[in-house]
């Protein structure tokens, strides 16, 4: 089994925020950092965790068993949460949690995810579905790249970039990460800070090949449907498209339990790097 390499971010303010609640969904449960400090702090809570990666459920599943009955967990993706509430016979929720993003289990033991490695052009989180990162990279159009990367990396070159990569796959497929790299990085050669030129590139990939910003529309959408008058939803996002929507969705449905998002604190990000772009925002339902 995968060690716990995982630190559940901000986890003093979700449990804040949701540990009075008696039953609450966990969208993103991951590998169960979040939902352990909550059943901990609650000895009344219920709840139910869904994650559309098989690995990291076998790991929650282990870590919660301690918990016994007050826990069930689910193999499915978010916007599923429909189906997930029915199996369980609930009709209303007082809490519901997202950790979008990918997580260090997926980058540090997936496929694809990261180009610090040479590997096959994967990318799911989910390895049900069909489509993958080579798919994406190998037979979407040229107009189909270009929205990619306009859209969802907000890359002022990506003309160049969908243009590259269709040049190049005419000759042969480009089949890794490490192949991909070769290819865009001419394009991307400026320097960014501390951020590799890539990230964006390789971040929008997966958003795509996941429909992570259609799949978070639609699981908000759900979950306030299921939600009960004064219940709690807290929403951890990792990069501006994600918080913009997030934001959006707040503003049309719910009371905004802080006006700005919170962040981590300088503790946090010293001891879990990986948390620096963290934002938290909360809501609550009013009617």
């Amino acid at each position: 089994m995968v060690e716990y390499i995982h630190k559940p971010v901000m986890l003093k303010e979700v449990c804040d925020i949701l540990g009075s609640c008696n039953i609450v969904l966990d969208c993103t449960l991951g590998l169960g950092g979040h939902a352990s400090a909550l059943l901990e702090l609650n000895k009344n809570l219920r709840l139910i965790g869904i994650d559309r990666d098989e690995r990291a459920l076998e790991i929650a599943k282990s870590r919660l068993s301690k918990f016994k009955d007050r826990v069930s967990i689910y193999h499915a993706s978010f916007d599923a949460l429909d189906e997930v509430l029915r199996l369980e016979g609930l009709s209303s929720l007082d809490g519901a949690l997202f950790d979008l993003g990918v997580s260090m289990l997926q980058l540090k033991h997936g496929e694809g995810f990261s180009f610090q490695r040479d590997e096959f052009l994967d990318m799911r989180m989910d390895l049900r579905q069909s489509l993958n990162a080579w798919k994406v990279i190998n037979t979407y159009p040229e107009r189909e790249l270009e929205r990619i990367f306009r859209d969802y990396a907000q890359e002022r070159l990506y003309r160049q970039l969908a243009r590259a990569i269709t040049l190049a796959r005419a000759k042969k497929p480009i089949n890794t990460t490490g192949e991909l790299l070769e290819i865009i990085m001419p394009i991307l050669k400026r320097p960014r800070g501390k951020t590799h030129p890539a990230t964006r590139v390789f971040q929008a990939i997966r958003i795509e090949v996941n429909d992570e910003i259609g799949q978070l529309k639609r699981a908000l959408s759900r979950a306030y449907m299921h939600s009960s008058l004064g219940a709690r939803m807290v929403i951890i996002s990792f990069h501006s498209l994600e918080d913009q929507v997030v934001k959006n969705f707040l503003k049309e449905n719910m009371k905004a339990l802080f006006k700005k998002p919170l962040t981590p604190s300088a503790k946090e990000i010293e001891e879990n790097p990986s948390s620096r772009s963290a934002k938290l925002r909360a809501g609550i339902k009013v009617c």
